[in-house]
């Protein structure tokens, strides 16, 4: 055992000699991830719910806005910032109700690899586009309607930006 924790020591060191990397907790975290992708092909198998062999093209769009827009609400949002605390550090509001955060240094590898996962919404994407997908097998009705929920809300944030940037072009006609 102390010659694997060697190991995995040396191959931490080479990897990011410079900088705290938890590839354990990384690990940890992919393991979840497909542990979770499991159950759900489980769920699915066990409900005998099938399968589409290609979803409709209507719904790929529907879960690509609505995981967009549910990545960032999760990881940015200022009003689920409660979610985050315990994982990262307010740094500073990025504007749109939304809040840029670091990720805790508390000497937990875990606290640290999850802090990087609810902070990022790239990183997050893949867990609710996975999670929306078993959604659209198991519950297809609920997750559509959860999904256009979403997607307006998207849409309204991007026509609220746009608003704003045409008040600010008028504003500036005005001069």
């Amino acid at each position: 055992m102390t010659d694997l924790k060697e190991k995995v020591a040396r191959l931490r060191q080479a990897y990011a000699p410079n900088e705290y990397r938890p590839l354990g907790s990384y690990l940890g975290a992919m393991g979840t991830y497909v542990g979770v992708t499991g159950a759900i092909a489980g769920l699915v198998r066990l409900t005998g719910r099938p399968v589409p062999e290609r979803p409709a093209t209507a719904d790929v769009v529907l879960l690509c806005v609505a995981t967009h827009k549910l990545s960032r609400l999760l990881s940015k949002d200022a009003v689920t910032s409660p979610l985050r605390a315990p994982f990262t550090r307010y740094d500073k509001p990025i504007g749109s109700g939304e809040v840029m955060e670091q990720v805790r240094d508390s000497g937990s590898s875990t606290r640290h690899a999850i802090g990087e996962l609810l902070s990022c919404p790239f990183c997050l994407a893949v867990w609710v586009a996975t999670g929306l997908t078993g959604g659209l097998v198991l519950a297809p009705r609920l997750t559509r309607l959860v999904a256009t929920a979403l997607t307006a809300v998207a849409a309204s944030d991007f026509l609220q930006m746009a608003y704003a940037v045409a008040q600010q072009a008028a504003e500036g006609d005005e001069d």
